[in-house]
């Protein structure tokens, strides 16, 4: 097996989709190309080679890449992906950080700012690899913990790991999970805005509806809270946003 990094590309438009192939190879890179929902969907949940990291066009024919990413995350698959938008379309930025996708760019898009994009969510993959062996060998040699974990109502936050150890299970978080996460837990007690959250968490400027940040929350509490329905951490402030209560 090669040892260049494998990018999938997901995209229907011939044009940009054999572009990014000249390019992406001209950089060192292996691509794959798939140009219908379905198929798309249906390699990256079969295949054996995992690809390093996915650039995931919307409006695709068959499935589009929201259902694709969703069904991705649903099947335990964590490559990082780059959702490709419409000039615009805020909405699309919103639902697709709500399927679990790490990042967006919208068309048309800068080449360079595509390869900075691309590069850098391949290097936060690595980095994360590279801290699970490094936790389970300290694990195993002096059962010490994350220096980044966060100990709050009996679970363990680690949001460098993209995780949340809880008394039985470990619950994987998207990047834009952890990144709202860390947003609302280095201003506790502190009201946050949904419009805030939008643009220093998401980068969305737009006017966007802002109560789908609501779903992340709803995620969130169901993760961390011991009766979500009754939230004693995140808290909601009507008509304004939300706001962290470390202690309960």
């Amino acid at each position: 097996m090669s040892s260049e990094p494998l990018i999938a590309v997901v995209e229907d438009e011939e044009h940009l989709a054999q572009g990014l192939i000249f390019n992406l190879e001209a950089e060192g890179y292996r691509v794959h190309h798939e140009a219908d929902g379905t198929s798309a969907q249906q390699w990256l949940l079969s295949q054996v080679e995992h690809p390093a990291a996915i650039l995931m066009d919307v409006m695709l024919p068959g499935c589009d890449g929201f259902s694709i990413v969703k069904a991705m995350r649903h099947a335990g698959q964590y490559t990082p992906v780059l959702m490709l938008t419409a000039r615009g379309r805020s909405e699309d930025v919103v639902e697709g950080f709500a399927a679990g996708a790490d990042d967006y760019l919208p068309k048309p898009f800068d080449l360079n700012v595509l390869f900075a994009r691309l590069s850098a969510l391949l290097r936060r993959s690595h980095w994360q690899k590279q801290q699970t062996v490094a936790t389970f060998a300290d694990e195993n040699q002096s059962n010490r913990k994350s220096t980044t974990a966060i100990s709050l109502a009996g679970r363990t936050i680690d949001l460098d790991d993209l995780k949340i150890h809880t008394p039985d299970k470990v619950i994987h978080l998207t990047v834009m999970e952890a990144e709202l996460l860390r947003y609302l837990l280095d201003r506790p007690g502190k009201i946050v805005a949904r419009k805030e959250i939008l643009e220093n968490v998401w980068r969305v400027h737009e006017d966007t509806d802002t109560r789908a940040i609501d779903n992340f929350i709803v995620r969130l509490r169901r993760y961390l809270e011991p009766n979500p329905a009754n939230p004693v951490h995140l808290l909601s402030v009507r008509g304004i946003g939300y706001r962290f209560i470390a202690e309960a």
